[in-house]
């Protein structure tokens, strides 16, 4: 009998010891290194060492480049959303760091937060001339790149509802105020697989953006480089565009499972 308790004990043990990490993995978005965890909740470093590794392989938490652990894409989904954009820049920023250096012009990532264009990871040029973003600025969906990336391949409802809800405002000479010709760029961007803003948020600044995709294909994020239309030429976009849906693959390919969006 008292075997019998002890067995059934046991598996709650393990829940609680996961939970503890769970939480302390929670109240720190920036990460935890394997020793931290350990430490903050008491559980015996290798026991630790083997559940992160469980929640690492099955999508729940992702572990980055110098050992941090966050809390990862289907945990994210579950709760609040909260630290989605955390675990989102995290996964993005080598891939970010990586087309930067390539291209040398800035680097946006940037997701949809109700009817705008969130920036939530941005690499500036080192150019003095360049096209200036901000974490946390928010820009309007319809004259930006990022904007029209990710738009074109919302669920047709949800789409349909966006266009409903926002304002076609001119931003300036360049920028679709017509709905009709706003949805045959939408649906040029899908046959492309990628968008361009040309002039359209700001004159004398080109854009060029690619979408970022979940595990189920949906598009959760997308990636942009920006920059004077001296330097983002007309004959820049094809080769930028290349590199802009590699990277864009690649960051899909950190979260679990994740499929590309075929255009």
């Amino acid at each position: 009998m008292i075997r019998s308790r002890a067995s059934k004990s046991a598996p709650v043990g393990v829940v609680s010891k996961v939970l503890r990490i769970l939480e302390a993995l929670h109240d720190a978005p920036s990460g935890l290194q394997l020793r931290d965890v350990a430490k903050i909740t008491g559980v015996n470093k290798s026991t630790a060492y083997r559940f992160l590794a469980h929640l690492e392989t099955e999508g729940y938490l992702y572990r980055d480049s110098v050992g941090l652990y966050v809390i990862g894409p289907k945990l994210a989904r579950l709760g609040t959303g909260l630290n989605y954009d955390v675990m989102l820049r995290k996964i993005s920023r080598p891939v970010l760091q990586r087309l930067w250096e390539t291209v040398g012009e800035t680097v946006n990532l940037g997701i949809l937060d109700g009817h705008q264009v969130l920036y939530v990871d941005v690499m500036q040029s080192s150019h003095t001339f360049r096209l200036a973003s901000e974490v946390g600025s928010r820009r309007p969906v319809h004259c930006t790149s990022l904007g029209k990336a990710m738009a074109a391949y919302l669920p047709p409802q949800e789409l349909q509802d966006l266009l409903k809800s926002i304002k076609l405002e001119r931003q300036t000479p360049k920028t679709i105020v017509q709905r009709t010709k706003f949805e045959k760029e939408l649906a040029r961007v899908r046959q492309r697989g990628y968008a361009v803003d040309d002039e359209e948020a700001v004159l004398g600044a080109r854009c060029v953006a690619s979408p970022i995709t979940d595990a189920s294909g949906k598009v959760v994020a997308g990636l942009s480089v920006g920059g004077p239309v001296t330097r983002i030429t007309a004959a820049r976009i094809g080769p930028l565009t290349t590199l802009l849906k590699e990277a864009a693959a690649s960051i899909s390919a950190r979260l679990p499972h994740a499929q590309g969006v075929h255009a």
